[in-house]
């Protein structure tokens, strides 16, 4: 019971898949033991751990003689290292594929421990003062030089074993159609593994060969009546068999348990999306999978948990911002000699409206004709007002609507009531967002550009209801970090 067929893949429908890895070198077929790689991420992560763990020791066993109080010092650097590099994307899918961009942003993360480590030596020198000065610049220097190195030796290995198809996930998608393109695109350009070779079980009661892959060029076709699927899969060492045919009514689920008693795991198309491109696929959603899919589970504890969070992190973010909300202030008035602040009605959780708080950043005269969605290069934002959307400063004031309660750190972000209602006639599922409170950022906003139409807002709308569904405290963390990336890198602000 799939909904409109209007959605996230049909920007895609007339563009060429992003570039798979072939299927079987150099035929396609093989009998090679079917082995599950690591996840890319994961793997690389663990060459950080390792790498920082070994470079620190090495440089630790040369200065024995550093008091154990410097010795935490230089313990604080690779946490918050390893931290920089989750907050500024290094583990994400663009920069695992583009290593010289990711050790361009190597600096960074390693500023930003730096920054933590010089944090702890003062902290240190304050609480313990009996401690050697030296002995705490030795330890902060281990650490700065453990990290680049480390770092860098991290993504060459990974580089390395990528180069080499480790981390290559043999896939076999039962369906050649209109859904399996659909598929092929999205784990190309947003899955989580870094290489997919593909492959496709066909029959004709699954529909139509969908022409951009009629030429084997993304991956062969084989045939999938009776036994044909699970000789397949065999000859195919697929690692996961993901059923994705337009119709289904012709579906031998026989042969596709066969498939999973033999050992391949066996997945709905919808599954995949959600854990592979982690969101929820709009065109071809279907409320009985949303039904009985896990999720959705808002106990009290995890409630309690989220606003303790909003209130702890709030305060420290208004304590570190008040300069910079000073200064935008005076720049503000400067400008045009306008107000500063702008009150605006939005849409939180259960469909309440609030009066969400900004800094001014268009003319006065912006919305004299009414409610317009920002535009990219809109004529009605101020010389300030550009820098202060650039640098997502004008957002900071929010701060004050999670203090009240009316938002929270981590939430879909809140659209205008008119927005809403029109938004809400023309996309399934919408209402949905407001099962949480809105956000000061969220999922969306670290995945997708600023989006201004309606095709942005059900692209937006597919990782909002991915972030209800899957919503837990570690989870904001998670995206709180990465908010980071976005600041420094406001692809798509207006």
């Amino acid at each position: 019971m799939a909904s409109a067929e209007t959605g996230l893949a049909e920007t895609h429908n007339d563009q060429a898949a992003p570039p798979l890895a072939a299927a079987g070198e150099p035929g396609g077929w093989d009998e090679r033991a079917r082995v599950s790689g690591p996840s890319p991420a994961v793997a690389l992560f663990f060459f950080d751990v390792v790498l920082l763990a070994l470079t620190w020791l090495g440089a630790r066993l040369a200065f024995t003689a550093l008091m154990p109080a410097a010795v935490l010092v230089g313990l604080a650097y690779p946490a918050a290292l390893l931290g920089g590099l989750y907050a500024l994307g290094l583990y994400r899918r663009d920069m695992m594929l583009e290593t010289r961009k990711a050790l361009a942003r190597l600096p960074l993360a390693v500023g930003f421990g730096a920054a933590l480590a010089a944090a702890s030596m003062v902290a240190l020198a304050i609480f313990a003062p009996a401690s050697v000065p030296r002995d705490q610049v030795v330890a902060f220097t281990i650490a700065l030089g453990s990290g680049v190195i480390s770092g860098t030796l991290a993504r060459l290995v990974f580089y390395a074993l990528r180069r080499r198809g480790l981390f290559r996930r043999r896939v076999l998608i039962v369906g050649a159609g209109r859904r399996a393109w659909d598929l092929v695109w999205m784990l190309g350009k947003e899955g989580r593994g870094v290489h997919y070779e593909i492959a496709f079980a066909h029959d004709p009661v699954f529909g139509e060969v969908d022409p951009r892959l009629a030429d084997g060029a993304t991956g062969p076709i084989m045939a999938a009546r009776g036994q044909g699927l699970l000789l397949a899969a065999r000859r195919f060492a697929a690692e996961q068999i993901i059923v994705a045919p337009d119709e289904r009514r012709g579906m031998d689920l026989d042969t596709l348990l066969a498939c999973k008693i033999a050992g391949f795991p066996v997945k709905q198309y919808l599954d995949v999306v959600e854990k592979e491109i982690r969101r929820i696929d709009l065109k071809r959603i279907e409320l009985g999978w949303l039904l009985y899919a896990d999720g959705f589970q808002f106990g009290l504890v995890t409630r309690v948990l989220k606003r303790a969070l909003d209130l702890g992190v709030s305060v420290v973010f208004l304590l570190a911002f008040t300069p910079f909300l000073l200064a935008a202030a005076i720049a503000i008035k400067l400008d045009d000699g306008g107000p500063i602040f702008y009150r605006q009605e939005r849409v939180t959780r259960n469909g309440r409206v609030f009066r969400i708080m900004k800094l001014r950043t268009m003319r006065l005269d912006a919305e004299s004709e009414g409610a317009v969605w920002a535009a990219e290069k809109d004529s009605r934002i101020t010389r300030i007002g550009a820098f202060l959307r650039r640098t997502r400063i004008d957002e900071m004031p929010q701060i004050f609507n999670v203090l009240i309660g009316d938002m929270s750190l981590v939430g879909p972000r809140p659209e205008r009531p008119a927005f809403v209602a029109m938004l809400a006639e023309q996309l399934p599922l919408y209402h949905e967002r407001h099962v949480v409170k809105a956000g000061l950022t969220g999922w969306a906003q670290i995945n997708y550009p600023y989006g201004a139409s309606i095709d942005d807002a059900r692209s937006k709308l597919s990782y909002d209801l991915y972030y209800v569904k899957n919503f837990n405290i570690l989870f904001d963390f998670l995206i709180i970090a990465q908010t980071l990336r976005v600041v420094l890198w406001p692809g798509g602000v207006r």
